[in-house]
Parts: C-alpha cells; structure tokens; sequence
C-alpha cells in the first residue's frame, strides 16, 4: 500500500507544510502526473485543490517532467532538476524518475492552490506538520 510525505507549498506566505498521507488518501495520488490537480481533503485542506509540481523516491532520485511513466531511467543532462552543471557546457547522464507518481515514490511536492493562505485553512494548528515544530 502507497504511503507518502506531501509537502505542501503556500504561494501566498512561502510557507511549506509536509503531511502523511497513506491508505485511500494515498491512493489519490498513484497514477497522476506532475501538473495534474488533487482534491486538497486528500491531506485535510477542504476546499483546496493542490497542483503536482515534483517529487522523489527512497533514493532521493528526482521526478522530472520531461521523462514519461513511473520508471527509472538515465538521461542526459545540461540542468535543471537533478544536475547542476559547475561549469559551461558541462553534461551528465543521471538517473531519474519519471513524471508518473507511484509505489515507489515517497515525496510528493504540490502547491496549494486556493483564495486563502493555508496556515488560514489549518486555523495555526499544523497537526500534519514534523514532530520538531511543535516544540
């Protein structure tokens, strides 16, 4: 069963918020693609509708955008997410992942797309928020 880290990113603050998600709110995200939009209920946040914007899996490998499917695969690069170059015209041949969230995927990045500001929303109790940050 799919279990997630969602962090979830303010436009309006700059502030991020990470939540756990696993179980049938996890399963909401299997399957979609960085741009698609989820019900933001799936986290707790009713009312707002969170955009799929990157992510990574236990290795730490990022999603990107230009890759298709769930699979790992080595592709090369001159930038962007996953590599960068410390020289001009340097290029590397990484392996990532693919745009496609699935069972392999532990973080998923998502901007909150709504009217108000999500620390609004959550009424200053951040309850999905780390264990650190209540202390």
């Amino acid at each position: 069963m799919a279990d997630f880290k969602v962090v979830v990113a303010d436009p309006t603050t700059g502030d991020t918020h990470q939540f756990d998600v696993d179980g049938q709110d996890a399963n909401r995200f299997l399957g979609r693609e960085l741009g698609d939009e989820v019900d933001g209920s799936a986290v707790g946040l009713d009312g707002f509708s969170l955009e799929l914007t990157g992510g990574s899996d236990k290795a730490g490998r990022p999603m990107r955008k230009d890759v298709a499917g769930p699979n790992l695969k080595e592709v090369l690069l001159e930038g962007g997410v996953g590599y960068k170059p410390s020289r001009d015209g340097e290029r590397k041949r990484i392996t990532v992942r693919g745009r496609e969230v699935s069972e392999e995927t532990v973080q998923i990045n998502v901007k909150a797309l709504g009217d108000e500001s999500v620390a609004a929303a959550l009424g200053g109790d951040d309850e999905g928020e780390d264990e650190d940050a209540e202390e």
